[in-house]
C-alpha cells in the first residue's frame, strides 16, 4: 500500500480534550530520536538491532490531552487495520511514530510512510500505515486480537493467543 506523504495524516480522537490532526510537515517539525531495538514476531522470528527514527508518541500526545476516563487506545492503520493497547504502553518511552527504518524513509512494504513502533511487544502491535489513536475507556480489541491473537503480546510472556 502506497500513502503519499503530501496526504498522510495522524487522526488524535475518542476520549480526548480536543480531535486533531496531525500533518506530515508537523510529525517532522516533531523532535525525533533514533532508537535501535530487537523486533519479535509472534511467528517466531526475530531481527536484532534494527534503527528506527521517529517520534515518541508522549512527545505527539500528552496526558493531559486526555479525558480522565481513557484507558486504551485503538490504533488504526489505513486500509481498516487496528490494534489495541492499554494507555501504560502507548505512552512508554520507547513507542515511536516511526517515519525511518535503517538510516531510510519508511518504505511502504514495511508500512511507509509512517508506523507504530512498540518493540517490548509483539511486532504486529507496531501498525503498519498508521493513521489515527483513538482513545478509549474500555478494551477495543483489534483485527488480529479479535481473531484469537492475545490482547497485549509480551514476547518475554509468549502471550501469542488468547
Amino acid at each position: 500500500m502506497h500513502i503519499p506523504t503530501s496526504s498522510w495524516t495522524l487522526t488524535i480522537s475518542g476520549l480526548v480534550t480536543t480531535k486533531r490532526t496531525i500533518s506530515w510537515d508537523e510529525l517532522l517539525a516533531a523532535p525525533a530520536i533514533d532508537q535501535v531495538c530487537d523486533l519479535h514476531c509472534v511467528t517466531g522470528w526475530t531481527l536484532l538491532d534494527t534503527r528506527w527514527r521517529g517520534v515518541r508518541v508522549s512527545d505527539l500526545v500528552q496526558t493531559e490531552d486526555l479525558l480522565p476516563s481513557a484507558r486504551h487506545v485503538v490504533i488504526h492503520a489505513t486500509g481498516g487495520w487496528t490494534t489495541n493497547l492499554p494507555l501504560e504502553e502507548l505512552f512508554r518511552e520507547d513507542v515511536l511514530v516511526a517515519h525511518e527504518y535503517e538510516g531510510r524513509p519508511l518504505p511502504a512494504e514495511h508500512g511507509g510512510p509512517v508506523r507504530l513502533l512498540v518493540p517490548r511487544l509483539y511486532f504486529w502491535k507496531s501498525a503498519k500505515w498508521l493513521s489515527g489513536l483513538e482513545f478509549t475507556a474500555e478494551e477495543q480489541l483489534g483485527y488480529w486480537e479479535s481473531r484469537g491473537y492475545h490482547a497485549l503480546g509480551d514476547p518475554w510472556l509468549e502471550q501469542r493467543y488468547s
